[in-house]
């Protein structure tokens, strides 16, 4: 129509995360008319791939969804298997894993802190101009951490990426005490790296920018929920793992190859990640890592998803604790692993992945033949979230230059490090007015 602008921006390569999609802001006059994130996640088969392996299969074949954070898909696959077969690892078995976990949140929380989320505070495009803009030290230091986290998951998985030691039942070999004792020093070393970097961390300027969402996570009864709890919400659910089906719906939409998850009963979005762990777990913190968290900026009920890189450091930095403690108390097992004779039923496993909870769900037959199987990436059910929070960000600043605009809504889709695929990372991002 006459009089009518149209704009387009176009970001040839959106760096910093992991998977290509496109943004798309539809704007009239001085109205946002729509916002859309559409991923472009080829159709990998997972689930179908699954169907018909033996159930002992699961966790090697899910685990290769993520490079970054396979323990996630590796243990939640083993547990809803343990579930439906109707047995439980005991004390020390369940201990050892956490210790990986551990080991996956320090490496993915360290990468994404400080190489991917803190270029954007410091103007900087990547960490190699972090690097060479006077944060050498920064980027060494994130380099070490992670080597620390890679080396817990090598000594207990049997190797960093995609660990081939977890197994359904536990582990099939339980690792050295001595190989474990031996990365106490390099623990401490991190602790010390982190602490280190908090002055400049707490010194980041970030957005003002609120949003009123549900935060959805795992709670336990006894510990900061990593590898298993009940589904909790800030909105009062209350759940076993078994209301998952219930609560959420995954949905196709036309502009997107990645499902979206909504609430059943209403179609409202969910937020998961570290700002609702924290939220929803905060008493379960030791007492002066919920102290440093609100002397950091993370003040209870914080809803600026921008200052999900300060929830990731106290988690980092609880991480390494944990890791400490769980050493400590670590002797080697009588057997690496229990029995886990098949039965037909289906069975539920649950994780809380660096960037939110990972749900799975499976039917077996009374041979261990999988019929069904259902897995929910953190990423997919944030999806919606991110798009609701991109219509309220860009609603407020279409002022903005196309420069501008673009940037904040990159930060903010960067800020819930989303794990869209495992190759190329694209964005385009299209603004367009009419």
């Amino acid at each position: 129509m006459d009089g009518e602008r149209t704009r387009r921006i176009e970001v040839g390569t959106l760096a910093r995360v992991e998977g290509e999609g496109a943004l798309t802001l539809r704007v009239r006059g001085d109205r946002l008319l729509d916002v859309q994130l559409r991923i472009y996640e080829p159709p990998r088969f997972f689930e179908a791939l699954l169907r018909g392996r033996d159930f002992r299969e699961a966790p090697d074949i899910s685990a290769r969804i993520c490079g970054i954070c396979p323990i996630a898909y590796q243990l939640g696959a083993a547990q809803a298997m343990e579930d439906a077969c109707g047995v439980q690892v005991g004390a020390g078995l369940r201990a050892l894993r956490r210790l990986i976990y551990c080991g996956e949140w320090i490496e993915s929380h360290a990468l994404h802190v400080f190489l991917l989320h803190l270029p954007d505070f410091l103007g900087m495009p990547d960490a190699v101009a972090l690097a060479e803009a006077g944060h050498r030290d920064t980027v060494q230091a994130a380099l070490r951490i992670r080597k620390l986290g890679n080396a817990l998951m090598r000594v207990i998985g049997g190797r960093e990426i995609h660990p081939v030691n977890l197994k359904v039942g536990g582990f099939w070999r339980a690792p050295d005490a001595e190989a474990l004792q031996a990365l106490l020093p390099d623990i401490g070393q991190a602790t010390d790296a982190m602490l280190r970097q908090l002055d400049q961390l707490t010194r980041l300027a970030f957005p003002d920018f609120t949003v009123d969402c549900e935060f959805l996570a795992l709670r336990h009864d006894e510990e900061y929920a990593i590898t298993e709890g009940r589904l909790v919400s800030s909105r009062g659910i209350d759940l076993p793992l078994e209301g998952y089906d219930g609560l959420l719906t995954e949905t196709h939409v036309r502009h997107s190859t990645a499902l979206q998850s909504q609430r059943s009963d209403g179609g409202t979005p969910v937020h998961v990640g570290p700002l609702a762990r924290l939220h929803l777990n905060r008493d379960r913190l030791p007492p002066e890592l919920a102290r440093l968290a609100g002397q950091i900026g993370l003040e209870p009920g914080c809803r600026n998803p921008f200052k999900s890189i300060l929830a990731r450091v106290i988690e980092v930095l609880y991480a390494l604790g944990e890791a400490r403690r769980l050493i400590d108390g670590y002797r080697v097992p009588e057997a690496p692993a229990i029995d886990c004779p098949p039965r037909a039923g289906t069975g539920y496993g649950a994780t809380e992945a660096p960037r939110g909870l990972c749900y799975h769900r499976y039917t077996l037959a009374a041979d261990g033949v999988i019929t069904d199987a259902k897995i929910v990436a953190p990423t997919s059910v944030n999806q919606r979230q991110i798009e609701a929070d991109l219509h309220e960000y860009a609603a407020s600043r279409l002022d903005q230059s196309d420069e501008r605009l673009r940037h904040g809504c990159e930060r903010l889709i960067r800020s819930y490090d989303p794990c869209i695929s495992c190759s190329t990372h694209f964005l385009t991002l299209n603004i367009e007015n009419g």
